[in-house]
């Protein structure tokens, strides 16, 4: 149980990728008052932390509607989250979260989705609550998590003029590039032990 916990830990850190998001919110909130600007990052957790949840409740039960194989995310997902992890490594997947939309909250967009919530972060929450592989309580464990590492990365929002005075922007874009390489490797063992299972599918029993 340990070990899952860890591991799904650093799924949903690498994929909700805290430091990029501290940099985003300092940029866009720059020019809000104190009182706005945690009343943005409280809104943007709690947007984020109800999409999560839904995905966790009923993501499956729509991907079984739609009659998608989770085996199928799995493969997807890994190789979404591979490019992800790229982007993140030569540095792009800032520039890409960091166009807001005229006329929106941007606690929505771009805060919440999708550089809190994104499609990666969406598909990680499911593939780690597989109603097939895993209980109620080891998936309640799960959502746990996840929930921590919002509030983490709340905390960190309303840090965020401390912390980039502290490792500056050189630092972030460090600690980007490395949560990049992670993730891109634990994309690469999403597809392996996808692929790994559909091979065990297709032995034939002796």
């Amino acid at each position: 149980m340990l070990n899952k916990i860890i591991h799904d830990a650093l799924m949903i850190w690498v994929t909700i990728e805290p430091i990029g998001t501290v940099v985003l919110f300092a940029a866009l909130t720059s020019g809000l008052s104190p009182t706005e600007r945690r009343k943005t990052a409280t809104m943007a957790i709690i947007y984020s932390a109800i999409i999560l949840l839904c995905a966790i409740l009923v993501g499956q039960l729509i991907l079984a509607a739609m009659h998608i194989q989770l085996i199928s995310l799995q493969i997807a997902g890994g190789i979404i989250l591979f490019l992800f992890g790229l982007q993140m490594i030569f540095g792009r997947a800032a520039t890409t979260f960091g166009q807001s939309e005229a006329g929106h909250d941007i606690a929505v967009f771009p805060l919440a989705i999708p550089s809190i919530v994104g499609p990666e972060a969406i598909m990680v929450v499911i593939l780690l609550t597989d109603n097939y592989l895993y209980s109620v309580t080891t998936q309640a464990i799960t959502a746990v998590v996840m929930l921590g590492v919002l509030a983490v990365t709340y905390v960190l929002m309303l840090l965020a003029e401390h912390l980039l005075r502290i490792i500056g922007k050189n630092g972030a874009a460090i600690l980007e590039r490395i949560m990049g390489i992670f993730l891109a490797t634990l994309s690469v063992d999403l597809v392996i032990d996808a692929f790994a299972g559909i091979f065990q599918w297709t032995i034939p029993k002796p």
